[in-house]
């Protein structure tokens, strides 16, 4: 029997999920991260379901993974020491970067210092002009002047980012050639295999970004492929993108920079996998942790993927999934601020010491203790392994009441009322900001806290059904297992779309083709499980970034088809429209960019369902839980182990689970399907 595991890393507990696609068996363990070595904790909590649940790790085939090493190596500045090279003249040109300040009204507020200091960024002589023609020939007399340097300031990598070389890379490859013999321990990353588009800038920023994490994510990723080949020598080790597709540990070796919203971006791709369950095309998700929210938007079973993203203040310029991250969950503080108004978040109890209620030493009030005051979460969680303490809770909570003149209660509520405020403000950021109605799509809430705020975030939207996943907890885990191979290639080509340059169209797409189908053969896709789907990158000629626009899907084995003039004109128009309200037809449209990717479809897990509801659920007891501010209702607490497909219950309720607790209003109803997802009506 086959066995394919994913592996979630968050900051308190690490999620693994094994399924057995033949059967439809699944398995699921929570362990507790180790974050000075995440590795640890994965290949402890391996060994922890082979045991719980008797799976023989020689039966496991592979096993994908969502890491936030890199992340926190961005936030933490804990990333290697990395030099630069680059053209002679443009040294500075990492740190001038774009005219665009952190904070637009606060002048004391400075840009993150680059990740290169000046000292470690050297110049070579050599100049490509923007056709790609070499102006001046590379001189590698004075490399080894550079290399002595490099060894005095302590680098440990190398980024290469010389002008236009995404046009001309040989430059940056002689480099690289020189090094590898010069100082063969050096890691040396080219900005015409990291990002090979045009805009300097964020070109070099994201190689540099690159040549920084190399050195944190080569020894993470022996650690844990070492540790897996002991455990289970027939699996095979994937690595989440940001753009939520899986690379190889290979591949994430080389370009630890995609791995910047790794586990994120695991978490939307499970979001889809539960969408397709039940249906629903259109979805918003908010992902809540105890610290922060993750937000994005599913279209037509597909997440938006940005083009760009700023992590840890970084512009990182690489296909994303475009999530939304803001200060707000489970461990969120309540406190007033200076003008005397209450503010919940940014900053967090975390874990330690966490929530008052959780008895390990935090004393502020949190958005967890507000939900234990208001009955929402009950006194035991986690299947009773964990005890809240209803009193520390509202001995935290009570200066806020006192301050306010409230009762607790009342206290509690308005805490939660801001953080549902901080939320809808993210959703609306990545839906009404960018053309979409949030009330055309239903709202899907997981993460442990996700659940208990998603009907307040809903109503407040217009939307009015909530979807919530089988196990809220390990959606990112359940989403690794289903994500597709992949690989972008890009041809960054400005082109106007004008009569005469369909041969140029046509070659690019041919040579990006011929370059996809190579990656295709190697990771073993077939014409009935890979693809390739083509994207340009267009705008207005004169205007200043562009947008996506996807010109269609090809099977394997088959060149993609050139769309015309006409069509990728019209699909721009509607893009734009979509986008900004409006399209002007009549002017002239250019292609900065046109991206050809591989996909390799992911796992089919074929689910076990749930059996059929024969009657009512049973409850669990009662106890009096505040929806609003006027009384609290006596509420039937239910378990989710004890639902069944078909399985109607109408709040007020409370569903109770290992993962998270789900508040169901009164009025609303809520109903189980076949996979155990709960499809939650709001009463109008």
């Amino acid at each position: 029997m086959a066995w394919i595991v994913g592996v979630d890393t968050g900051g308190t507990f690490t999620d693994i999920f094994a399924a057995n696609p033949e059967t439809g068996e699944t398995r699921c363990v929570k362990w507790s991260s180790t974050p000075d070595d995440p590795s640890r904790a994965i290949l402890t909590g391996i060994e922890e379901l082979s045991r719980l649940h008797g799976i023989d790790l020689k039966e496991v085939t592979a096993l994908a993974h969502g890491t936030t090493v890199g992340t926190n190596a961005l936030i933490q500045r804990t990333g290697g020491t990395v030099a630069m090279i680059t053209t002679e003249g443009f040294r500075d040109l990492l740190e001038i970067g774009r005219q665009t300040r952190p904070s637009i009204f606060d002048l004391q507020a400075d840009a993150p210092a680059p990740l290169v200091p000046r000292i470690r960024r050297l110049e070579l002589s050599e100049r490509v002009r923007a056709d790609g023609a070499v102006e001046k020939p590379l001189d590698l007399e004075t490399l080894p002047s550079l290399i002595e340097r490099m060894a005095e300031c302590g680098a440990d990598a190398c980024a290469i980012c010389f002008l236009f070389a995404f046009l001309n890379p040989e430059h940056e490859q002689a480099v690289r050639d020189r090094l590898k013999e010069l100082a063969p321990d050096l890691r040396v990353s080219l900005s015409s295999e990291v990002q090979p588009e045009f805009r300097e800038f964020e070109r070099f920023n994201t190689t540099a970004i690159n040549g920084y994490l190399q050195p944190v994510m080569e020894g993470y990723i022996d650690r844990l492929a070492d540790g897996l080949a002991a455990l289970a020598p027939n699996a095979t080790l994937g690595i989440n993108q940001s753009s939520g597709g899986l690379m190889t540990a290979e591949t994430a070796r080389a370009f630890p920079v995609r791995t910047a919203l790794s586990g994120p971006a695991a978490g939307v791709v499970g979001a889809v996998h539960v969408a397709k369950q039940a249906g629903k095309p259109n979805i918003l998700t908010v992902d809540v942790g105890g610290t922060s929210a993750d937000v994005a938007l599913i279209q037509d079973y597909a997440p938006d993927v940005a083009p760009e993203r700023d992590v840890a203040g970084f512009p990182i310029r690489l296909p994303m999934i475009d999530i939304h991250t803001i200060g707000a969950g489970g461990g969120s503080i309540a406190w007033f601020d200076i003008d005397g108004l209450l503010k919940v978040g940014p900053k967090s109890a975390g874990a330690v010491p966490g929530p008052a209620c959780y008895s390990r030493g935090g004393t502020e009030p949190t958005v967890s203790d507000a939900n234990l005051i208001l009955g929402r979460l009950g006194e035991e969680l986690a299947d009773g392994t964990v005890r809240l303490d209803k009193e520390k809770a509202i001995a935290a909570m009570m200066p806020i009441a006192e301050h306010l003149g409230w009762t607790v209660e009342q206290a509690a509520l308005a805490v939660l009322e801001i953080v549902v405020s901080n939320m809808v403000r993210a959703l609306r950021t990545i839906s009404v900001e960018r053309g979409h109605d949030p009330a055309e799509h239903a709202l899907m809430p997981f993460g442990g806290a996700g659940p208990l705020h998603a009907r307040e975030i809903a109503a407040e939207l217009g939307i009015t059904e909530v979807l919530m996943p089988a196990v809220p907890g390990i959606v990112c885990a359940q989403g690794l297992l289903v994500a597709e191979a992949r690989e972008d290639f890009v041809a960054s080509r400005p082109m106007v779309l004008e009569p005469g340059c369909e041969d140029s169209v046509a070659s690019e797409i041919t040579a990006l083709a011929g370059r996809a189908q190579e990656w295709l053969v190697g990771v073993g896709a077939t014409a009935e499980n890979g693809r390739t789907s083509l994207v340009a990158d267009a705008r207005y000629v004169g205007q200043n970034f562009e947008l996506r626009v996807a010109l269609g899907e090809t099977p394997m084995g088959q060149e993609p088809d050139v769309p015309s003039l006409k069509t990728m004109k019209e699909a721009f128009f509607a893009e734009h429209e979509r986008a900004y309200g409006y399209a002007n037809r009549n002017a002239a449209v250019e292609i900065v960019n046109l991206r050809l990717t591989g996909l390799v479809k992911g796992h089919d897990l074929n689910e076990a369902g749930l059996g059929e509801a024969d009657g009512a659920p049973k409850t669990r007891g009662s106890r009096p839980v505040w929806f609003n501010g006027d009384a609290p209702h006596d509420t039937a607490i239910y378990a989710r182990p004890d639902l069944a497909a078909g399985s109607v219950i109408v709040g007020p309720a409370i569903i109770e689970q290992l993962d998270t607790t789900i508040p169901i209003h009164p009025g609303d109803e809520a109903e189980v399907d076949r996979y155990g997802n709960i499809l939650v009506r709001i009463a109008s």
